[in-house]
């Protein structure tokens, strides 16, 4: 077998490749840091008064087709954030939530808000407010919105986009007429009080039921209504149920228990809030009562709801069956015996002293896993405890470096189990020490080791144990782990009590390492369903970076499962193990999540095009598409964060034309600039009749000198 030098050439020709591409590598890059929707800051009266409280709103203009979020998102999603700047002696209202509509993503209900749509506040000024001033309201908002598919954070991610209204003060308010109409759509969609209501409600821990009696002029329908809650304590995706017995009506709706997005259940309160929508919005109602016999969860500050019996029973059995699968792996298998033939010695064959080996040993697995679950669970009840709100394995799948870990480790443990490296190896040789140990204790310690050896075998049992479990109190939390330790154990325990079963088991051999490989394979589902996660967090234009990470790191999994053997050469294995690093390491950053570029590129359009050079303001296009490698270097070649400042600073238009698919109207730009291939980037300068045309390679140096050496500022 070759030595790893003779690979040498070919193994840093890739890392030369992947060099160039993975810092601030994002091919295909499009419109990500351009919003999607408009917004303007807009108020009830252009003359405000002293004490007198207004109205203002943020006016958002959502495309079509997409979603902003109400309060409670009721699937994922994050709803308006406002931040105020205020002068001196007024104040601002939380948002007056209007009534949301019920919008689809992956099908699955959520709660927002489309087309135009408003966010008011109440905004009160002082008492003693000078007359005869204008002043300025800032805002700094920002918010989420959806498709049936992906979301964008707008005005870009991580930012506030900056709004602002002026307005004149005097000794009597005065209504403002250019606001008129989107002061009565407001009014039509906020929802009214229930002081003249009968409402109350009761929770039995599986069902939220509201009980209301409304006003005669009131019409409530069986089939056109919709409670939105507040809280999220409601299964959003559930049938809401209206009954009645003469006026009184009943609406019972299932308590969220979790879905594929969120695993941990709602929150236990004692009341419910959230608006009654009739007739689709016509009619909308805010709905607030305290539950009547309410309980709180009862595990202290773990705010988690109890899993019901039939489910928890669902997860102790899936567990005990993981742990009984964790015997089947190579690392684990082979122990099996050698340890009950080790029993049997050490007691003489009698058969109590067998058992009492075997239910040491078993107390050992188990002593070993609460100590481990009991870590995990002092993680995951710190993480709580610091969040400040409802923590579940679905929220934390939200951020995208805990997807990214977790694709990680799925993948490079499926190469594992499907023998492009392994881990583990050690695993038999300990268990052949455990069986030289004497006595009870040495059963018990070999309890303990046999878990600890058995853990690079569990990583893809554990972490959907964790998945599982991660939204459950902890007395049920350490149940289901229980369970699993069980199940690792369980094959001990009954060859203690019927050794003679021993010479039954089947001798190991290749259908382990067939078995071992054909559970990689969910493995790789599993890190398949992630990878469609992160790039819906990440978008579509970052794959390529994900396929060039996960290919480096595969190699370097590669090296090491091939020339890191023990009979391999000290030299050959520290080289091997040195090339294991780097590919991984490069391979890991490649995959991290991008930064958001600070340009706003908007969709190419001639006309906006022909407007803004004729309004005098300098247009950078570049012509591209996602086939094009060339075009994908030049953005993050070209693009640095100095150039990107730039184009800020000199207020650069910048527009993308792509031509992914085909556009006879780019194809007509191109023609008329006497191109006809891509990439093509030209940059339009007020006053000149022609545009300059960059070369097709471009750099962060001819960058910086094309906009500086020809604009003004």
């Amino acid at each position: 077998m070759k030595s790893p030098l003779t690979y040498l050439p070919l193994i840093f020709a890739c890392l030369i490749s992947i060099a160039s591409l993975h810092a601030n590598f994002d091919p295909f890059s499009q419109n990500d840091g351009q919003p999607k929707s408009k917004a303007i800051l807009i108020s009830e009266q252009s003359v405000i008064a002293p004490g007198e409280p207004f109205t203002v709103a943020l006016k958002l203009d959502i495309p079509d087709k997409w979603h902003a979020y109400y309060l409670n998102p009721g699937l994922i999603g994050k709803h308006m954030d406002f931040q105020w700047e205020l002068p001196e002696g007024f104040t601002a209202s939380s948002i007056q939530w209007q009534t949301p509509h019920i919008a689809k993503m992956f099908n699955m209900n959520t709660y927002g808000y489309s087309n135009t749509s408003y966010f008011p506040v109440i905004i009160t000024p002082p008492a003693d407010l000078e007359a005869g001033k204008n002043i300025t309201l800032k805002l700094k908002a920002r918010w989420q919105i959806c498709d049936d598919q992906s979301c964008v954070d707008e005005p870009g991610e991580g930012k506030y986009g900056e709004y602002s209204t002026s307005i004149a003060t005097g000794t009597k308010s005065s209504t403002n007429t250019d606001t008129a109409e989107d002061l009565k759509a407001i009014t039509k969609h906020q929802p009214q009080a229930t002081s003249n209501w009968k409402v109350t409600a009761h929770d039995d821990r599986k069902t939220i039921h509201i009980n209301f009696t409304p006003p005669a002029d009131v019409e409530i329908k069986q089939d056109n209504f919709y409670f939105f809650d507040e809280n999220g304590q409601v299964d959003a995706q559930a049938e809401q149920k209206l009954t009645n017995n003469g006026d009184i009506y009943t609406l019972s709706i299932p308590r969220f228990e979790g879905n594929l997005f969120n695993t941990n259940p709602g929150p236990t309160l004692d009341n419910i809030r959230g608006i009654l929508s009739i007739n689709d919005g016509e009619q909308s109602y805010l709905i607030s009562a305290g539950f009547t016999d309410a309980k709180n969860a009862e595990n202290g500050n773990d705010e988690l709801k109890s899993a019901p019996i039939g489910k928890l029973l669902g997860i102790m059995g899936g567990m005990l069956l993981g742990g009984l699968i964790l015997n089947l792996m190579p690392c684990v298998f082979p122990v099996i015996g050698l340890k009950i033939m080790g029993f049997a010695q050490q007691a003489g064959e009698e058969k109590g002293k067998i058992v009492l080996h075997g239910l040491t040993f078993t107390a050992g697995v188990l002593i070993s896993f609460w100590v481990l679950s009991g870590i995990l669970l002092s993680l995951r009840n710190t993480a709580l405890a610091g969040n400040g709100e409802e923590v579940g394995w679905g929220y934390q799948l939200q951020d995208p470096y805990v997807v990214i870990v977790l694709l990680l480790l799925m993948f490079v443990m499926g190469l594992n189990m499907f023998g492009l490296f392994e881990i583990g190896t050690k695993a038999t040789g300990v268990g052949s020490d455990l069986q030289n140990k004497k006595g009870l204790a040495g059963s018990f310690f070999s309890g303990v080791l046999a878990t600890v050896v058995a853990t690079p075998c569990s990583a893809p049992f554990l972490g959907a144990a964790i998945g599982t479990a991660f939204g459950l109190p902890s007395i049920q939390f350490m149940i289901a782990f229980t369970a699993m330790a069980i199940g690792l154990a369980l094959p001990y325990l009954a060859l203690s009590i019927f050794p003679q079963f021993v010479e039954k088991l089947p001798r190991p051999g290749p259908w382990m390492e067939s078995f071992k490989q054909g559970m990689s394979f969910l493995l790789f589902a599993t890190a398949g369903y992630l990878l469609w996660v992160y790039v819906g967090q990440t978008g579509l234009p970052f794959m390529l970076n994900l396929v060039l990470g996960l290919s480096a790191i595969a190699v370097g999994a590669w090296i090491y499962g091939r020339w890191n053997l023990p009979f391999k050469s000290t030299r050959t294995r520290l080289i091997a193990k040195f090339l294991t690093l780097i590919f991984v390491v490069g391979g890991t950053i490649a995959c991290l999540p991008p930064e958001k570029s600070s340009i706003e590129w908007q969709t190419w359009s001639q006309s906006q095009v022909d407007e803004l050079i004729k309004d005098g303001t300098p247009v950078y296009i570049d012509y591209t598409a996602q086939w094009c490698l060339t075009c994908q270097v030049n953005k993050k070649r070209a693009y640095t964060k100095e150039v990107e400042d730039l184009f800020n600073e000199y207020g650069i238009v910048a527009f993308k034309a792509d031509k992914t698919n085909p556009d006879p109207e780019i194809e007509k730009a191109l023609q008329k600039l006497g191109r006809t291939a891509i990439p093509v980037n030209v940059l339009y300068i007020p006053g000149e009749s022609e545009p300059i045309i960059t070369p097709e390679v471009l750099s962060p140096s001819y960058m910086k000198n094309l906009i500086t050496e020809n604009l003004k500022k």
